[in-house]
């Protein structure tokens, strides 16, 4: 099973993106962002891909841009995280049952992967996903993460309808609910607003604590 490469530079225009990044901004990670949080976690969130000064700056997921404002405030508010902000990857702060993954690890210009790259990268959320035990809840970021975690799981896009607010069975007895991403365009103009993106941690705490995984589950494949 391929596990993550921090040092992988399989699609070519991320690496070279990436290169050029590094020559303008010397002191960013530059480098595929690594996943965050509890190993044992049962809530998996699969964002897009780093932002240019946000995780590909500071080498952590939604960690200094925009986007991670209202998702780290969230996770706060629902018990995930051990504070509101996340700022640097070594300000301290800790996710609790919870890890934070993107179906692209590198940062794509314009925030706008390939289809090509996300196909290439999508062997490391597959490695990610395909090791959880029945019962974790997966959070999908947007369509292109949604999608992206039914590659990872051998399904067709088709069969899970992405929609914000929607929770979808998965092979495994994994659970997957969708919200539309934290994006800066999606909060200010009001696509996602705080009480919404609230709404959908608030199911999924509910679902968590009052949903035990079907014994079935168990010895259900993942296809």
């Amino acid at each position: 099973m391929v596990r993550f490469n921090p040092e992988c530079r399989a699609c070519p225009r991320l690496a070279t993106f990436l290169d050029d990044t590094r020559a303008q901004f010397p002191t960013y990670f530059c480098r595929p962002v690594p996943p965050f949080g509890d190993p044992a976690a049962r809530l998996v969130v699969v964002g897009l891909a780093p932002g240019m000064h946000g995780a590909n700056r500071t080498g952590r997921p939604f960690t200094g841009d925009h986007a991670g404002i209202l998702l780290y405030e969230t996770l706060h508010r629902f018990g995930f995280a051990s504070a509101p902000a996340s700022v640097s990857a070594d300000d301290g702060l800790r996710l609790i049952d919870c890890r934070i993954t993107n179906a692209v690890k590198c940062l794509p210009p314009g925030n706008k992967p390939e289809m090509a790259e996300i196909v290439r990268c999508n062997v490391f959320l597959r490695a990610e996903l395909q090791v959880l035990p029945p019962g974790t809840v997966v959070l999908a970021l947007g369509l292109i993460a949604h999608n992206a975690v039914l590659r990872a799981l051998g399904l067709k896009a088709g069969t899970r309808t992405f929609s914000h607010a929607a929770r979808h069975e998965l092979p495994g007895g994994l659970t997957l609910f969708d919200s539309y991403h934290c994006s800066r365009y999606n909060t200010q103009t009001r696509r996602l607003t705080p009480e919404a993106f609230a709404a959908v941690f608030s199911t999924i705490r509910d679902f968590m604590e009052t949903s035990p995984c079907p014994l079935s589950a168990l010895s259900s494949p993942v296809n």
